[in-house]
């Protein structure tokens, strides 16, 4: 499955490019090779695997004020001297039309390189091996004729990119990932419940080992028995409560209600007609309180095994860990260097691209919510009313990024500091700051747990890029829950 000699391929059209590179003021040229393969099987039948790869070319240049790119999968010289020439044309026509000068576009010589930590690479099983294993977990969800649907999947990825620039920059990354997964839709009389896990929400970096890593045989049997048991669980109580988020929930909670509101472009209004703008205004930084003061969360493209580490982003600025919330307090965007440049804002390394044919903009990376020193035990210890929440299965949040609702597969009641018996379809809903502002209590290292978005969507043309979310536990209080007969 993998593109025969990739490598070669990058250095050979990056060598090309260079000499083919017009004058200009500054240039940059992204090659990349990418290849993935789906394996999945679905009530003991095994379903059509899917395979695409591609390699491409971007090329980003600036002449004078005017910024122009153009991308290509015609790697010859005449495909890479027709993208050069596309690239002029925007060029000149931003320098007549565009909304800022190009000569804010960042320049980079950095030179780096990055490769994830695989230990066991996809290709050293083979295919018949993995759907071996996918039907053994298939057979182990199947517990109960009240299990209906059941599924069991590997998602594997591989990335090969090459940045090199006119002023000598050169950045070289190989990211590798792999997504496993388990469902199990039960249904008896009118009621019908779905629960996920296996890895489902916890993709990363890394090859087949992190199969064993994440248990993801031993999570059958615990998938299907919750989706049976929550067909007679009552449904979850309608108030104001106390709420504990498990890793599984906080990744979508972090992702909606910090993630997309701290992207720089989307403030700055590039969003807009797309995916909605944002409620944080380039004012707020360095004063707004966002959270309590428990809340710190860091962009932290460092993390090994994360789904969005890396050495440096795809404009070659050099990834490192700072804080965006600090004790509550809004420190920084998530902008990369050109949007630093428009808004007068310090930001990240975070400029990325979804394959050759994007050009770079300002997205999430890894976005992380720093655990503390409280364990489990201690934080349902402190909740008189309250319900503890898991895997999300619904979310809706507004163009603003602002007022959201999420729905949990699971959740269990909390009476007197202990936890209880389980409750059916559990929701939340609250307005973002003002929810962070509720945390109460933050898990220790751990429950701490690395985990992710495998389809982050944004852009137009859309690019849905992997992110990468990492978080213990944590209590809220005086939350508005609801059940499904709300």
């Amino acid at each position: 499955m993998c593109i025969s000699g990739s490598n070669e391929v990058l250095e050979e059209t990056a060598r090309r490019a260079r000499g083919l590179a017009p004058a200009v003021d500054y240039w940059t040229v992204r090659v990349v090779a990418e290849e993935s393969e789906t394996l999945s099987v679905r009530q003991g039948v095994v379903e059509p695997t899917r395979i695409e790869s591609g390699r491409g070319v971007m090329i980003t240049l600036i002449r004078g004020s005017g910024m122009g790119y153009a991308a290509t999968s015609d790697l010859s010289a005449g495909g890479l001297r027709g993208a050069f020439a596309r690239a002029l044309d925007w060029a000149d026509l931003h320098a007549r039309l565009g909304l800022f000068d190009a000569a804010l576009y960042p320049r980079s010589d950095v030179r780096s390189d990055f490769r994830s930590r695989t230990l066991e690479p996809w290709d050293t099983r083979s295919t018949e091996d993995k759907l071996a294993l996918l039907q053994e977990a298939c057979a182990a969800l199947k517990i109960d004729p009240r299990i209906l649907d059941w599924s069991a999947w590997l998602e594997y990825s591989r990335v090969s990119q090459l940045l090199v620039t006119s002023d000598g920059g050169r950045s070289e990354q190989v990211l590798e990932y792999l997504n496993p997964g388990l469902a199990a839709v039960a249904h008896a009389a009118s009621q019908t419940q779905r629960r996920t896990g296996g890895g489902a929400d916890r993709p990363g970096q890394g090859g087949l080992e992190r199969i064993d890593q994440l248990g993801f045989l031993d999570a059958a049997p615990r998938v299907a028995d919750d989706a049976i048991a929550l067909l007679d669980a009552p449904e979850c109580p309608t108030g104001t409560m106390d709420l504990v988020l498990m890793p599984g929930q906080m990744t979508l909670q972090i992702h909606e209600s910090i993630g997309h509101p701290l992207e720089l472009d989307r403030i700055l209004g590039d969003e807009r007609n797309y995916a909605g703008t944002s409620f944080v205004t380039p004012d707020m930084f360095g004063s707004y309180r966002y959270g309590s003061e428990l809340l710190n969360v860091t962009f932290d493209p460092t993390v090994q095994g994360e789904l969005a580490s890396y050495a440096a982003d795809d404009e070659g600025t050099p990834a490192e860990r700072v804080h965006l919330i600090r004790d509550g307090i809004l420190e920084r965007p998530l902008g990369g260097r050109l949007s630093q440049a428009r808004s007068g804002l310090s930001g990240v390394a975070n400029a990325r691209a979804r394959g050759w044919d994007r050009p770079p903009i300002d997205r999430m990376a890894n976005i992380n919510l720093e655990p503390r020193d409280e364990s489990l035990d201690g934080l349902i210890g402190r909740v008189e009313q309250g319900v503890l929440m898991d895997s999300n299965r619904s979310w809706s949040i507004d163009d603003s990024r602002n007022k959201f609702q999420f729905g949990c597969e699971l959740g269990r009641l909390i009476e007197e500091g202990e936890l209880k018996g389980l409750v059916r379809n559990p929701g939340y809903r609250g307005i973002s700051a003002e929810f962070w502002r509720s945390l109460a209590g933050v898990g220790d290292r751990d429950s701490f747990e690395v985990g992710g978005v495998a389809n982050c969507g944004k852009g137009e043309p859309n690019q849905a890029v992997y992110v990468g979310h990492a978080t213990p536990h944590c209590l809220f209080r005086d939350v508005s829950v609801f059940g499904g007969e709300e």
